[in-house]
């Protein structure tokens, strides 16, 4: 329904200007609910401070762009200097001064290309919008790999390739940790300044809970879930009630409102349309997380010949080269760091032999691939016995779900508690990933006793090879349910990439250095 301009019949009053062609068409609920000035911009949410936000936001836009760009500068320049140095010291012989040479000459084309491949990858974007370390990885993978084919197309010849994937290793750490460094320190100021966004949830669902906490969970620059709004019932979710839709103008206005979050899959269209209008006119953004069809629609195949189309879901098993490659790298990273670590491994098994009886490398029976049960090698950190008072015990178990978790077990040597903290006692593991019956990354095999208490839904994690460390390491570890451990196994495998595999493992050193959620 279109806007008219009032006309008022006394005859002296002059004719209404016409009507500006700007002014949007809205519902009638939305009329009756907010009266409407003709000369006022609704897209507006403060109109005096518009202009002011306007060019603030362009300022703090290029103010990023730039402090990205000046820090990915600074990483690529410190990586292949560090890596051509590093050749030099290989050799006996440091020349900083060739090795500067050495990076001026690459430094243009390998800045030119990563800028162009991150920008591609949205690296240079908002913070909520920025797709963090995994597109790291794999932006930086396509620099080394686009400029080892231009080099080869232009003729040059290398003795060996480590300028590459020398260059490589060292970016993938320094560009990190410098993005790291600039998000944590941006985050730090922006919260000291009042800038986190207040938010508010709709939806009915138990599925507000969940998007609740992962909304907190961001890093650095959280957004404030001031509460949520309901359609007809009150869910008890541990969140603020702010009443039901009908109250949404004035939530918005009372509290401050910056985005409204559609956090229920089943929320019904007509009253969904009607929300972003009403909020729209207000200048609130409008979002909707993702069902759990959305999440598995990315999996989804066209099946064709069908008289209606049909998508077909996909088991989530690694095949063909996916498998090729998820293999290729697990032999490649195992055997590296066999041999990187084997220090640290005899050292280990030398003071589990000689702090209590028993073997030093425990070998626990768990299912694999298929629910197949195999030999999962540990280092031993309990006493013999520790099987025999499994049962004593269950009544002091702290996990949730069908984990057996005890903070203080009595069981546990001293060498033991100490190889749990920082998770040692799993590097024996790197052999079952030699064997094939293991993986670097995914999901955690579970020992018999707690896989007996699986639900069926939880076993379809053995559709992939187990691993030594996943979602479940980086992301809390012990301080999260049992269903949301899972939930993490099904969103790595909808998701899997070499380079997630890459970000899991970097990101499992500070985690396991940190002790976050181990014991």
């Amino acid at each position: 329904m279109g806007l008219r301009a009032p006309v008022t019949p006394a005859a002296s009053t002059p004719p209404p200007d016409p009507l500006p062609a700007e002014i949007p068409v809205l519902s009638e609920a939305t009329v009756r609910l907010q009266p409407v000035e003709l000369d006022a911009d609704m897209r507006r949410k403060r109109p005096p401070a518009f202009s002011f936000l306007l060019r603030m936001e362009t300022v703090r836009r290029v103010t990023r762009v730039l402090s990205l760009l000046a820090l990915d500068l600074v990483g690529v320049a410190l990586a292949i200097f560090t890596a051509l140095a590093s050749k030099e010291a290989v050799h006996g012989q440091v020349d900083v001064t060739r090795a500067f040479e050495g990076m001026r000459q690459f430094l243009a084309f390998a800045y030119l290309v990563t800028a162009l491949l991150f920008a591609r990858s949205g690296l240079y974007s908002k913070r909520s919008q920025r797709p963090g370390s995994t597109g790291i990885v794999a932006s930086l993978f396509q620099v080394a790999f686009v400029a080892l084919v231009f080099a080869l197309v232009s003729g040059e010849h290398f003795q060996s390739f480590y300028i590459f994937w020398g260059s490589l290793a060292f970016a993938l750490l320094y560009i990190s940790l410098l993005r790291a460094g600039y998000d944590r320190a941006s985050g730090v100021l922006l919260r000291a300044a009042g800038r986190q966004r207040r938010a508010v949830l709709v939806g009915t669902g138990e599925h507000i809970r969940d998007v609740a906490r992962a909304l907190r969970d961001i890093p650095h620059a959280p957004i404030d879930v001031v509460g949520f709004i309901s359609l007809k019932a009150l869910p008890a979710n541990g969140l603020r009630s702010l009443g039901t839709l009908e109250d949404i103008e004035r939530v918005l206005d009372e509290e401050r409102i910056d985005q409204v979050i559609i956090a229920d899959p089943e929320f019904p269209q007509v009253e969904a349309v009607e929300l972003v209008d009403r909020c729209h006119v207000r200048g609130v953004r409008v979002r909707v997380a993702p069902s759990t069809m959305e999440i598995l629609i990315h999996r989804a195949e066209f099946v064709p010949g069908e008289s209606v189309p049909l998508f077909e879901l996909k088991p989530p098993v690694f095949e063909g080269i996916d498998f090729f490659l998820k293999r290729t790298f697990d032999l490649v990273g195992s055997v590296f760091l066999l041999l990187l670590l084997s220090p640290l491994l005899a050292a280990i098994w030398l003071a589990v032999r000689v702090s209590s009886r028993g073997p030093a490398v425990y070998r626990s029976s768990r299912p694999g691939i298929g629910q197949r049960p195999f030999d999962c090698l540990k280092f031993r950190t309990m006493h013999t016995d520790a099987e025999q008072h499994q049962a004593d015990l269950e009544a002091l178990n702290e996990a949730s779900g069908a984990l057996f978790k005890i903070r203080d077990d009595p069981r546990m040597t001293a060498v033991g508690r100490f190889l749990r903290r920082f998770s040692l006692d799993e590097l024996p593991q790197l052999v079952n990933v030699l064997r094939g019956e293991m993986s670097l990354v995914g999901p955690r095999p579970l020992p018999e006793r707690d896989f007996e208490m699986l639900e069926e839904w939880h076993r379809k994690r053995y559709l992939v090879l187990p691993g030594i460390t996943g979602l479940w390491q980086v992301s809390g570890r012990s301080e999260l349910d049992f269903d949301d451990l899972v939930h993490l196994d099904f969103i790595y495998l909808e998701h899997w990439s070499l380079a997630l595999d890459l970000t899991i493992l970097f990101k499992t050193i500070p985690a396991v250095v940190s002790r976050r959620g181990a014991y």
